[in-house]
């Protein structure tokens, strides 16, 4: 047994044996941010043969506050290549297969079936359902782990004939419905911890030491240090999925009109007299603003119809797109006349492009 486990292979639980479980294992990790870089790290520096890397995105400035595999040489380069090269410096001996994709109910089945187990490290709840439904066709556990604010879940789904997402969270929110992460954020560290407590629940599946948080829900608060176990139980008809849904969107939120970021910077910059609303939060919009915004928060949006009546054209913006977008839907309804745009990417963006 190589020597750079000894650490491990000498605990009397874990062993030799433990470590060879570790190395014959395949485990996919779904998306290479605050949640997935920490537990890739620990996984692949604890011996894990052979690691699935899934993201599309590019680092950006704000990931770096809690993403700290990148730094700022990283800027604008592939999240994928990025933790694939650095990893790949942490223990040359580990197998990695790079999906450059998101996951979709198209790619979803073919890729998660050469993995022996799933880890979530997503944030967004389309993502979480498509995942849960393709683990349970194939029969496959995953570790989930969630954000909000000072707060952290973490539970493991479809281990051993237990409970699977689906019976802890039966249908999907509408989006109204769903914390904004780029209003109400989260602390940087958090998402170290529930990473880690993600890559402990996978070397417990995959080993067979201590007791997996099959059928429980760990709640733990960053603000107090302690944690809650919530148990659950299984609901055998959520077990029966055959096939995949046709969608794996939240059904009530239609596209809307858009621009891109650098199509907007373009028209900043040609001086043309144009109306932007900016529906974040007034402490946000104090923060960093565009100097031609005009600060209408989402749930003040009747404070907008003073600036946009008697106008054709309507840009509307927000940290990341999402709240713009829901602004729109809203706003349409009541201005039908009025074309509106969605900034995508919002000041996220923006700020990349003009920082």
């Amino acid at each position: 047994m190589e020597p750079r486990y000894i650490r491990q292979t000498q605990l009397k639980d874990f062993g030799p044996e433990g470590q060879q479980k570790l190395a014959d294992s395949k485990v996919l990790v779904v998306g290479l941010g605050g949640l997935g870089l920490p537990a890739l790290q620990y996984l692949n520096a604890m011996g894990v043969g052979t690691l699935g890397l899934m993201d599309q995105d590019t680092v950006e400035l704000h990931n770096l506050q809690r993403q700290t595999l990148y730094t700022e040489n990283d800027l604008g380069r592939s999240k994928l290549e990025v933790a694939h090269e650095k990893l790949s410096a942490q223990n040359s001996g580990t197998t990695f297969h790079l999906h450059d994709t998101f996951l979709t109910k198209d790619n979803a089945l073919d890729i998660l079936e050469v993995y022996d187990l799933i880890l979530d490290a997503t944030d967004n709840f389309p993502t979480r359902y498509l995942i849960n439904d393709a683990c349970v066709i194939l029969g496959k556990p995953f570790v989930y782990g969630a954000l909000h604010s000072f707060e952290g879940h973490v539970s493991v789904f479809n281990y051993n004939d237990g409970p699977t997402y689906r019976c802890l969270y039966p249908n999907m929110p509408s989006p109204h419905e769903v914390p904004n992460c780029n209003e109400n954020g989260v602390l940087g560290v958090i998402p170290g911890i529930i990473g880690t407590f993600q890559a402990l629940e996978v070397v417990k599946v995959l080993t067979g030491i201590g007791e997996v948080l099959s059928g429980k829900l760990l709640l733990f608060d960053g603000l107090t240090q302690q944690s809650t176990k919530i148990g659950f139980k299984v609901n055998p008809e959520n077990q029966k999925i055959k096939k995949l849904q046709d969608q794996y969107q939240q059904l009530d939120c239609s596209v809307v009109p858009s621009i891109r970021a650098e199509e907007f910077q373009l028209l900043l910059e040609s001086q043309q007299n144009i109306t932007l609303l900016d529906v974040r939060t007034p402490n946000e919009f104090n923060a960093q603003h565009l100097n031609e915004a005009i600060n209408t928060p989402l749930n003040r949006l009747e404070l907008a119809a003073e600036h946009i009546v008697g106008t054709k054209e309507v840009y509307v913006i927000c940290q990341s797109g999402k709240r713009s977008e829901q602004a729109i839907q809203q706003l349409e309804t009541s201005f039908p006349a009025i074309k509106f745009y969605n900034v995508l990417g919002g000041m996220n963006k923006m700020m990349m492009l003009c920082p």
